[in-house]
Formats: structure tokens, C-alpha cells, sequence
């Protein structure tokens, strides 16, 4: 789902207080909405990269030692893509936080020389803007990472980027979520020093991804009797199998499991059977190698194994779907690889009957303390 969100702000339309209406073709919004992803890489590729480049300067200024940082639902899986672009590419070691230390045990650190960044699709969760707050008094730098300029989360922060995706009224979270990794990565390119050029192809990738909806259509039809799912990957893979997992659970109601690669082979392998499906995220680079040993002793045990990644792992998995990653660099290939997940997830639902607009038991409006 999306991440916690507030009441509706009147002046801001990405944050409704209602949950999708009901009326139409099940899933329209989420439809809708998967299909924006392109044009929303594009908005912030040409009108938020320039803002985004700046507070990365002025941030990269205070020269922060440590970073931690805070999320809730999808939000926390990009946060966690950010924490593997931080400790790689800038070698600074990052923490995920446990935002209940200071909201529910009044835990008070000392933050000086430390980058806060909390990821919020709304901007509104009572227990982000109040650990944000206050991490801002124990002397971290702060910096609210939302779809919602006017937040509460943005107002408690120092700093503040708007993902600029737009109003989204599906409960699902679709494109807030490719627009937190894109502009979470140009934020980290900025941070040491580059322009965000090797982005600059994505809005194409992704309307390719997206134009092969039909492949992902008949994948589905694989899982619509699905009791379980195992979902795995390694390094900048690991977030999408996470957010895979969690559309998946929310859309179509089936137990996903998701694991790294390594930690799959330290026990959870055992569950593994030639009856409840694999999914594998697969990059091209290091997180893919690092994956391979797994994929081997999946295949061993008989598993139905579906890739999403290179075509020769493809070829010997059950099933998959090429992503067109060319000379991608593997940081940036997640923006890619959840695409024709997010339309797994919708075909799967909609072929079990369910409508991914609206999920039971959820609403747009989730607030946590």
C-alpha cells in the first residue's frame, strides 16, 4: 500500500481522505496510475532534478558522517534502495531507523553529523514527523523525501524533495514509489558530485516495460490458485522483491515471502517446493552474480522459478520476463525491474476477482504513532 498517510490536504490533491471510489472497471486507478510512471520519470528528470541537485549540494556541504533513515510501507522499501545507493557509491554507513524509540519510548540521541532522510509518499504519518522533529533537535541534518510539498513531514525538516508524481487515489502505491528511487538517486549522485546523466534513459525503458503488459497477463495466469510466493534477490534487487511482495499481499491477498538471496539458504529454503512459486529479481551486475548459487539450488529442489532479469536466466527458469536493461548501471535498474511486477500484481488480482483499487481492511488514510 501506500505508505501512512493524513487527512486530505485541500490544496493538494495527492493525498485524498477517502479510498478510491467505487464505480468503473476494477482496477482502473491502478491501471491509470502504473501507466503514468513514464511521464512522471520524465517530470523529474526535467523540472525536480535541478532543485534535487541543489539540496544535494547544500547537504553534501554539511558533510554528514552517518545516515539513517526512516520510512513506513512502500516508502521504507525505496528508503532501503537508498541505503544500499548510500553505503555503495557513497561509502557512508546507514542505518534503517525504529521510529518507536522516540515515539514510544522518548529515546533521545545525539544526531550531530548525521543525515536524517524520511521517505513519505504523503508526508503526514504522526510518528515520521515526530521522529523527524525530533532528530532535528539532537543536531542531525534533516530531509523529508514526499509526494506533498505542503506535509507536515516537509514543514518538520530542514530540507525537503518533492517526488512530483501527482495525485494518487489508487491504494496501491505504483508511481510514488518509482519516483522516491528516481529522485532518491539523484539525490545520491548529487551528493557526490554527478548530474544524473545515466537516468536519463529511463522514461523510454519504462514505456517498453509497460507496453508488454500482455506478457505479464499470461504469467498471472500461473498464479491465480497460489496458496504462497516466495519472492528473492540480492544487493540493489532485494528492495523490488520486497515491494513485489507487498503488492502482491495487498492486491490479491496471497501470502509473499520476500528474501534476500543469502538469507533464503539459511533456512527458509527449506520451504521451498515444486509447488509454491519463486520469483527471482535478477540485476545485471554484481546483486545478479551474487544471486546465481541461489537460482542453482532453487532449480535443484524443483521449484517453479520465474525470473525477472537477464534473458539467459530467463532461459533456464520456468518462466520470466526480459527486462530491457542494455547498459543500465545496476543502480539504477530497479526502477525497471518493479514494473512488470506492479502488473503482475494487478493481473493476478484481477484474475482472482478482486479489485486492486481498493483492497479489504486498507485505506488510503493510515495513521501510526
Amino acid at each position: 500500500m501506500s505508505d501512512t498517510n493524513p487527512a486530505a490536504d485541500p490544496a493538494n490533491p495527492a493525498t485524498p481522505a477517502n479510498p478510491a471510489p467505487r464505480g468503473g472497471p476494477p482496477g482502473r486507478l491502478m491501471a491509470a496510475e502504473t501507466a503514468e510512471q513514464p511521464a512522471v520519470l520524465r517530470r523529474i528528470l526535467t523540472e525536480g532534478a535541478p532543485q534535487i541537485r541543489e539540496t544535494a549540494e547544500r547537504i553534501a556541504a554539511r558533510a554528514p558522517r552517518f545516515v539513517l533513515l526512516t520510512a513506513r510501507g512502500t516508502s521504507d522499501n525505496a528508503a532501503l534502495y537508498a541505503k544500499y545507493l548510500l553505503e555503495i557509491l557513497l561509502g557512508r554507513p546507514c542505518g534503517m531507523t525504529s521510529m518507536s524509540t522516540t515515539t514510544a519510548y522518548g529515546a533521545r540521541q545525539d544526531l550531530t553529523d548525521c543525515l536524517v532522510i524520511a521517505v513519505s509518499q504523503s508526508g503526514g504519518s504522526p510518528d515520521l514527523v515526530a521522529s523527524t522533529r525530533a532528530a532535528r533537535e539532537a543536531g542531525a541534518v534533516t530531509l523529508a523525501v514526499t509526494n506533498n510539498a505542503g506535509s507536515p513531514l516537509a514543514a518538520a525538516a530542514e530540507f525537503h524533495i518533492d517526488v512530483l508524481a501527482g495525485p494518487e487515489r489508487a491504494l496501491p502505491a505504483t508511481k510514488t514509489y518509482t519516483a522516491e528511487l528516481l529522485a532518491l538517486y539523484l539525490l545520491v549522485d548529487g551528493l557526490r558530485g554527478g548530474d544524473g546523466t545515466a537516468a536519463k534513459v529511463l522514461p523510454d525503458l519504462a514505456e517498453t516495460v509497460l507496453a508488454r503488459r500482455d506478457e505479464v497477463r499470461r504469467l498471472a495466469a500461473r498464479y491465480r490458485f497460489a496458496e504462497r510466493m516466495v519472492l528473492t534477490s540480492r544487493g540493489y534487487g532485494y528492495p523490488t522483491a520486497r515491494e513485489a511482495a507487498l503488492k502482491l499481499m495487498e492486491t490479491s491477498y496471497i501470502p509473499a515471502l520476500a528474501y534476500s538471496g543469502a538469507d533464503l539458504l539459511h533456512g527458509p529454503l527449506a520451504m521451498v517446493d515444486n509447488v509454491s512459486p519463486v520469483i527471482a529479481v535478477v540485476p545485471e551486475g554484481k546483486g545478479g552474480e551474487a544471486l546465481r548459487p541461489v537460482l542453482d539450488r532453487l532449480r535443484d529442489r524443483g521449484a517453479d522459478l520465474v525470473v525477472v532479469g537477464p534473458g539467459a536466466e530467463v532461459a533456464r527458469a520456468s518462466a520470466g520476463f526480459v527486462l530491457p536493461t542494455g547498459e543500465l548501471p545496476e543502480e539504477l535498474q530497479p526502477v525497471l525491474e518493479i514494473l512488470p511486477l506492479q502488473l503482475l500484481a494487478y493481473e493476478v488480482t484481477i484474475a482472482r476477482g478482486q479489485d486492486p483499487d481498493a483492497p479489504r481492511a486498507l485505506a488510503k488514510v493510515t495513521e501510526t504513532r
